[in-house]
């Protein structure tokens, strides 16, 4: 297998806990062809933070109380899993890539610098896992694309929804065709336990900046609702949208309730979407961080019907069959090599499972399945929905991703001068 592949975590920020996770949970279940070497952060004792129990700053309090929001995941050190290495630390992205010391990089840093960080590390040889959302706008996540292709490297979005072992046995539920052809999709959100109406959502106000943010809720929690659809369902063709500015007032507030910092937002804290799919099926998506009063969804979640079942809560509901989950159905039924491909080593931790993924993928000299394509047309499906509210009408979403359409994004593009 030879030597292991040495990894820089750029940015350390609030998810850096569940990425730590996701490594620690790899090395449990026996693959550790990797180390983690490297901990940058343009403030220094960001990064000193994570590298050694009993070294650095204390930790911060997580963000999010949500249970299964990887922002709430406690905090963890590198050496709780790794003792023979330790992580070197820096506070300069080009002395990292430059170092010698590591082969690949996983960004989880803000996403206005995705672009940025990655076709330097690719441009130098280096490959590179990046946070969702992929970009912050569709023509930075193109240049990320070509940089990856340019120097034949892998580069990956870490897309966690994707290596959910209910997606998992979702998908190949589906794809032994449990539920036929996908006609009608709907994944309906109003409003937010923690940060509706009117907070700083993640206690981050760039989140609420759109040339920092590239868009609201639309982009940072559409991406992982548009790739969960077009894994299940397909590619989705066309989006008919509004989106809108309800809160242009955010706080952020301490543990007791008062606001401690006040400032004014510009991207949209609201969409609801039509949408249809190529393979003819059509769909409902909104999701908002706006919202007084008691939240609203789908007791369900995400709904999928078919032309012989549906899928409501991870139950397959098929025709003239009693419901069933599709992961226990998976797990009656998957031959023990389908087990294996869905859920390799039998990780249930959906980072480890991309990470997994992402450096098999660098020793075979491949793609992983969380491509550089796949976060772009994430993304350009996610901003099909600011198109649409944009322009006032339904959008093709090969149209964003060739940057035919592109009107919502000006602003963004203009910013960091990109073409």
């Amino acid at each position: 297998m030879g030597n292991p592949i040495r990894i820089g975590i750029v940015g350390c920020g609030r998810i850096v806990p569940a990425h730590l996770r996701g490594y620690a949970a790899l090395r449990e279940r026996g693959y550790d062809n990797f180390r983690i070497t490297g901990l940058m952060s343009r403030r220094r004792e960001d990064a000193e933070m994570f590298r050694k129990r009993g070294h650095g700053p204390p930790p911060r309090p997580a963000v999010s109380k949500a249970p299964g929001d990887p922002l709430s995941a406690p905090h963890m050190w590198v050496s709780d899993f790794q003792k023979d290495v330790d992580a070197q630390v820096f506070d300069d992205f080009e002395s990292l890539i430059t170092s010698g010391t590591v082969d690949a990089i996983d960004i989880p840093a803000s996403v206005f610098t995705h672009h940025d960080y990655a076709v330097r590390a690719l441009n130098a040889g280096i490959h590179c896992l990046v946070q969702k959302p992929f970009a912050v706008s569709v023509a930075a996540g193109r240049l990320m694309v070509e940089a990856g292709r340019r120097n034949d490297l892998t580069l990956a979005v870490n897309e966690v929804v994707r290596y959910d072992v209910n997606a998992r046995a979702a998908r190949w539920a589906i794809e032994r065709g449990d539920l036929g052809v996908p006609q009608m999709v709907a994944s309906i959100g109003i409003g937010t336990v923690e940060w509706s109406p009117d907070r700083a959502v993640a206690d981050t106000p760039w989140r609420h900046v759109q040339v920092l943010a590239g868009g609201g809720p639309t982009l940072d929690i559409g991406v992982h609702l548009f790739h969960r659809i077009r894994y299940l369902c397909g590619e989705v063709s066309e989006v008919a949208a509004m989106a809108r500015t309800f809160e242009k007032v955010r706080y952020r507030k301490n543990e007791a309730g008062d606001i401690i910092e006040t400032f004014t937002c510009d991207a949209e804290d609201a969409f609801m979407a039509t949408f249809g799919l190529a393979s003819g099926g059509i769909g409902q998506m909104s999701f908002t961080w706006a919202g007084h009063g008691e939240r609203t969804g789908l007791p369900e979640g995400m709904v999928i019907y078919g032309s012989k079942g549906c899928l409501k809560g991870g139950i397959l509901h098929r025709d003239g069959k009693e419901p069933i989950s599709a992961i226990d159905l998976f797990r009656a039924e998957a031959s023990a090599a389908e087990q294996e491909r869905w859920i390799p080593l039998g990780l249930t931790d959906s980072f480890a499972s991309c990470f997994y993924d992402f450096l098999t993928s660098i020793e075979q000299k491949k793609q992983p399945e969380t491509s550089g394509d796949e976060g772009l047309r994430d993304i350009a499906t996610a901003f099909a929905v600011l198109e649409s509210s944009a322009s006032g009408r339904a959008i093709s979403v090969e149209d964003v991703v060739t940057g035919r359409v592109r009107e919502a994004q000006r602003a963004i593009d203009a910013h960091y001068g990109l073409k």
